[in-house]
């Protein structure tokens, strides 16, 4: 009888990944000017040691300009690999596959944390380059209207900005990471060049769909020819934004991309007028979902489902229905980083808990084999949803 798929191994390219869980990458907005310190160490690497198959760090800024907040991690300089091949040591010495976002916020640069309230920064000593931390669009629009107007990036300053993102590329590279996912959602840089809601140019980069792809197949065109044929490339989409990029434009795009090195859709939605999307209906278990659906399913190319995929058995049932090829999951991961171990244990597989590290490993079933009354706290049988 066949095991779950969610444990079972998949390769893309050269890259196996011992189970399908997948770390999404989630902000930290703790770098000390742009570097990665102890708690991104930590933060990472507790997920490898929890059972993940991929560990993907957070979104890292391709320059300057791209940092949402002060702690935003960057990659702009090669003085920032140390740091971050710190953590991708860790990551692969717990068998997981590390992996990076790359990113520009574009429009959404220069702000507070979400807990600091998310509004836009004013000038202030503690930031010594005000000025060099431009605000830069596709077009000189602003959302909302409180927020501070961006500059659009003229026709000469476009190339400069896509060979920052294969800069990045060659840096994570040399870091050690083994995946790499571009950030095209949410309403960063890629995604205002891809709305017609943001994107209001009259060149060959604003106008008809194709033009306003332009800037996302460039980027995806510059990191492939930097990043290694023998390495994955994973690209994150807003499939929908109710602001007049939806589905049928992501399929669409999907297809141009993956003949030019994309394997895998990340699956996501909003973030163009705020998030989540009205169209997705209730935000509820697996609300996102249909979205990996679609890309699988029409543009002929994998799929990572994510967003508020919980339970273990709601996991396994988005993989048994061909709904998706991976598995993402973020808060619930805050919620309890051994998530993969967990899960491994609620499907039936792993009775030696060999997905996690033997000092983990062997008291927990030392404990199992002794105890075999004992429920762990987590348990659950979980919810089957559609």
């Amino acid at each position: 009888m066949a095991g779950p798929m969610l444990f079972e191994p998949i390769s893309i390219r050269d890259v196996t990944l011992k189970n399908r869980v997948v770390v999404a990458p989630m902000h930290q907005y703790a770098a000390e000017k742009g570097f990665a310190i102890d708690w991104h160490l930590v933060n990472a690497g507790r997920y490898a040691a929890g059972g993940a198959g991929l560990v993907i760090m957070e979104s890292t800024k391709v320059e300057r300009r791209g940092c949402g907040t002060v702690g935003d991690l960057g990659l702009w300089d090669d003085a920032f690999i140390p740091g971050l091949k710190r953590c991708v040591d860790f990551i692969r010495l717990h068998n997981s596959v590390p992996g990076i976002q790359l990113g520009h916020s574009g429009r959404k640069a220069r702000r507070f944390r979400p807990w600091e309230g998310g509004a836009p920064l004013k000038p202030s000593p503690e930031i010594d380059d005000w000025d060099e931390w431009e605000l830069v669009s596709s077009s000189g629009i602003n959302s909302p209207d409180t927020d501070p107007t961006p500059r659009a990036l003229t026709l000469a300053e476009i190339p400069e900005a896509v060979e920052r993102w294969g800069q990045a590329a060659r840096r994570a590279h040399e870091a050690g990471f083994d995946v790499l996912d571009i950030h095209m959602a949410h309403g960063y840089l890629i995604h205002q060049f891809l709305s017609p809601f943001s994107n209001v140019r009259n060149d060959q980069y604003g106008g008809s769909e194709l033009n306003r792809m332009r800037f996302a197949i460039e980027v995806v065109e510059s990191v492939r020819a930097h990043w290694p044929a023998s390495k994955p490339l994973f690209v994150r989409f807003s499939v929908e934004d109710d602001s007049g990029w939806g589905p049928d434009q992501s399929v669409a795009l999907a297809k141009i991309l993956k003949p030019k090195g994309v394997d895998v859709i990340d699956c996501s939605s909003g973030g163009m007028r705020g998030s989540p999307v009205v169209s997705a209906g209730p935000v509820t278990y697996g609300y996102q979902v249909p979205y990996a659906d679609r890309l699988k399913n029409d543009a002929d190319i994998l799929s990572m489902a994510v967003g508020l995929i919980v339970h273990a058995d709601q996991a396994e049932k988005i993989l048994q229905e061909g709904r998706a090829d991976l598995i993402a999951l973020a808060r619930e991961l805050l919620y309890n980083p051994n998530w993969p171990m967990d899960a491994a244990q609620k499907l039936g597989v792993d009775p030696k808990f060999a997905s996690v590290p033997a000092a983990q490993a062997y008291w927990l079933a030392k404990r199992a084999q002794s105890v075999k009354s004992v429920v762990p706290s987590t348990y659950m049988k979980g919810l089957h949803v559609d």
